[in-house]
């Protein structure tokens, strides 16, 4: 079974820009409830499963028979990425991130508007993520739902920010806009994303949900 993984900060780390009354009730009762659910889902079908992007592969291939359990489980992978892509220590992208993102986008002010109108201009629910293409070419892509890179062959996710209402009604209500430009502006890791970014030009391993564990020891 999967594990609902701790934050990688503490819950009141990112304050101001994000409330630990948010990281509580979006990591303590959402990204749990995915998890529960996605354990749950697997149990009943009586298959093994030794990481959750085999899960998520297994069920997009079921078609709507396997719809139930891709949407919690690509919710559950897409939650853990999302945290590590926070940090509460500012920096700028760097070396050859900082580059790519200069050649893609002109530089991170251009890319955090474009990062910004993109998010906000999505209709409904879902993430907004800069991707590394093949070859290491930046984008800028939003998925909806529970949709995610997993399936997205070619395709690195560099950083994601969560486009769902949970992710911040309690501090910003409908300012999605508002929300994305404090993200984008103080909260996003681009350590962790040169990390991303050097495993998809093919040095490194990218970010992988955390392989299941004895039921036991589960959510």
């Amino acid at each position: 079974m999967f594990a609902l993984p701790k934050l990688p900060y503490p819950y009141e780390a990112l304050a101001p820009a994000m409330s630990d009354r948010t990281l509580h009730f979006h990591h303590d009762k959402h990204h749990r409830t995915y998890v529960e659910k996605t354990n749950e889902l697997i149990e009943k079908s009586g298959q093994q499963a030794s990481s959750l992007e085999e899960v998520i592969k297994a069920a997009a291939a079921k078609g709507k028979e396997g719809v139930t359990l891709f949407n919690n489980a690509a919710q559950a992978w897409n939650h853990g990425f999302f945290w590590e892509c926070m940090t509460p220590k500012k920096a700028e992208p760097s070396g050859e991130l900082a580059d790519a993102i200069d050649q893609a986008f002109g530089d991170i002010a251009d890319l955090a508007k474009t990062f910004v109108a993109e998010g906000a201009a999505h209709f409904g629910s879902g993430w907004v993520w800069l991707v590394a293409e093949g070859s290491g070419k930046l984008s800028i892509v939003t998925t909806h739902d529970a949709d995610d890179m997993v399936m997205r062959a070619g395709r690195t996710p560099v950083l994601v920010c969560d486009l769902w209402e949970h992710a911040y009604y309690l501090d910003k209500q409908n300012d999605r806009k508002g929300f994305l430009e404090t993200w984008i502006a103080g909260l996003a890791n681009w350590e962790f994303a040169g990390k991303q970014f050097a495993a998809a030009k093919g040095r490194g391993q990218a970010w992988r949900y955390p392989a299941a564990l004895a039921h036991a020891e589960s959510v």
